[in-house]
């Protein structure tokens, strides 16, 4: 991990803080390259990820390092899962302004730690540079499918179901508890900090799901990046939306909507298509990755868009179909 760290001391910082993680993984080499080296193993077909993170856009500059460091690794796992991969590896970018400390890194290193021992990822290298702004960190995750079975957004085809993991909305509310002040002890607040990504299940929809995104940007805007790749339309009942007690009770308080919901963020689920004959394959591997699932709608032939039907059979029109980066 080479780079500038004003007073840390650079090569002092990747030997104590960094190369532990590592693990000893012979492809990293000991993190005194200016790259690694990853073997390819025959049959096999190497996904690659990555995302950043910036203080104030993606997370709060008074969220714990290790929280941080967790949900970095969580979102890009996400992104593997949702193309059916297993993790391998991961590379680590780090731009940090001058507060930066080693007892920071120090507990952003552990966070890494716990999540790549749950998830059996080991760091391979990276970069670190100084910044006079916002505190910025990037993580690039390997994985690997078997050739050719990597799951893409482009095969939903009309008349296949749409499926998604567990519940939706728990973590565009946790968010907005955090802003306003809640616990991060909260279990919405945790939804949102520390997303689960389906791994497991992504892998054992291999040769069963068409189609297949993570719930990043929202429900709704995930969608339509499925039927843009695909060409097709998708209808989705809202009665048939998983939603968790506590975002029931919000909807029922009148502190969220249906629209709200659909187009929140960061869930990190997987929304899937699927032909109506897998259905019983789907839910044994449901079963399998102990994640559930819930059958939400079809694919349709036509525009790519998602039309959205409330109880009463009538579209609902959402004022946005969820987060946009620019």
């Amino acid at each position: 991990m080479a780079g500038d760290r004003g007073k840390l001391d650079e090569f002092d910082l990747i030997a104590s803080v960094f190369a532990p993680l590592t693990d000893g993984d012979e492809r990293a080499l000991g993190l005194l390259d200016d790259a690694a080296v990853l073997p390819q193993a025959a049959g096999r077909d190497t996904v690659i990820t990555t995302d950043t993170m910036v203080e104030g856009i993606h997370f709060l500059d008074a969220e714990p390092p290790d929280v941080i460091a967790r949900r970095l690794l969580r979102v890009n796992l996400s992104d593997l899962a949702s193309m059916g991969a297993e993790p391998a590896a991961y590379v680590l970018n780090l731009t940090l302004p001058a507060r930066t400390n080693k007892e920071w890194l120090s507990l952003f290193a552990e966070g890494l730690r716990v999540d790549q021992s749950a998830f059996g990822v080991r760091l391979l290298g990276g970069d670190t540079t100084h910044t006079k702004r916002s505190l910025t960190v990037t993580a690039t995750l390997l994985g690997e499918v078997p050739t050719h079975g990597a799951i893409t957004r482009g095969g939903a085809r009309a008349g296949d179901d749409i499926y998604v993991s567990g519940t939706i909305g728990d973590a565009s509310l946790g968010l907005k508890m955090l802003i306003s002040g809640a616990d991060n002890q909260d279990a919405l607040v945790k939804r949102f900090q520390l997303p689960e990504p389906r791994v497991s299940l992504g892998a054992k929809l291999r040769g069963l799901a068409t189609a297949m995104a993570d719930v990043s940007d929202g429900l709704a805007a995930d969608l339509v990046h499925i039927c843009r790749a695909s060409k097709v339309s998708a209808i989705v009942y809202t009665d048939s939306i998983p939603l968790s007690v506590d975002v029931q009770t919000s909807l029922a308080a009148g502190n969220t909507d249906m629209g709200e919901i659909l187009s929140g963020g960061d869930d990190y689920e997987l929304v899937f298509t699927a032909s109506p004959d897998t259905a019983g394959r789907i839910a044994a591997a449901s079963q399998s990755a102990e994640v559930p699932i819930t059958h939400i709608g079809r694919i349709s032939g036509g525009a790519s868009e998602v039309i959205v039907l409330g109880p009463d059979g009538r579209e609902i029109k959402l004022e946005t179909t969820g987060y946009r980066h620019f």
